[in-house]
């Protein structure tokens, strides 16, 4: 029995339970500042640019990995590596969801920068050595330097118009003809070389397979991932709704006596 002044001793719902006793909704997970893809993406990317780009920043034609045909073909090989360069290594600040979230500016202008100084002058140098370059897997980097600067503008565009949906969609599609064309098409080639396959088809190969198969992993990701929010943490779930458990009044319920 309860004395005056007594504390009540009817159960307080505290953040794990609820007056029903059953444990509430499971919360949003936290967006972490360190991802793991992030980190592997960068990894990857300044291992690649430490390997391609020295050769080029040399100004000598000799230590050109491809060999140019004369000296404005060196000029215009060095042009699309360095910006390429920079198309590589700013899209890990612009997929990285903690950095995004935080600090939107940066967001932004390492989106300009990905598309001014990486990728659009990036492609359209490869589209401009298009007469000078020979051998197989030459009407492959075409095709990709085209769509890359297609999908390029589509992303600013779409981002411009806060259309943030399809900006993401089309900035995946961008990075993924450009690492598949850059970084892919390196391991492609190695390893179709390994394999015994003759150096002209193995090259005619990885310079197809490279983006393209890149390509389709990306749009599989982005329709995976379609419910998931621009932040790239939590996935939008619709509630379901439970029936009610509040009798509702029916036209033959006579309603309740009112109280003396």
């Amino acid at each position: 029995m309860e004395r005056p002044g007594d504390e009540p001793t009817t159960p307080v719902p505290t953040a794990t339970t609820t007056k029903t006793g059953e444990r509430p909704a499971a919360t949003a997970p936290r967006d972490n500042r360190w991802s793991p893809a992030i980190i592997i993406l960068g990894i990857a990317a300044v291992a690649y640019v430490i390997y391609k780009l020295p050769p080029y920043l040399s100004l000598d034609p000799a230590n050109s990995r491809i060999p140019p045909e004369h000296p404005l073909h060196f000029a215009l090989l060095s042009g699309h590596v360095l910006a390429g360069s920079i198309a590589l290594l700013t899209p890990v600040i612009q997929f990285w969801p903690w950095l995004r979230r935080k600090y939107p500016t940066l967001h932004r202008i390492s989106g300009r920068i990905y598309v001014f100084a990486g990728a659009l002058p990036s492609a359209v140098l490869a589209i401009s050595m298009y007469p000078v370059t020979h051998g197989p897997g030459r009407v492959a980097v075409l095709a990709a330097s085209i769509l890359w600067t297609y999908t390029a503008l589509l992303g600013l565009l779409t981002a411009r118009r806060k259309q943030y949906a399809a900006h993401r969609r089309w900035m995946v599609y961008s990075y993924a003809i450009m690492w598949g064309y850059g970084v892919w098409v390196f391991v492609y080639a190695n390893l179709f070389v390994t394999l015994g396959i003759s150096i002209p088809t193995a090259v005619e190969a990885a310079r197809w397979g490279g983006w393209t198969s890149n390509l389709l992993i990306a749009h599989w990701w982005l329709e995976r991932t379609a419910g998931r929010t621009i932040a790239g943490g939590v996935k939008r779930r619709t509630p379901k709704k439970s029936p009610s458990t509040t009798p509702q009044p029916t036209a033959h319920s006579t309603p309740a006596p009112a109280a003396p």
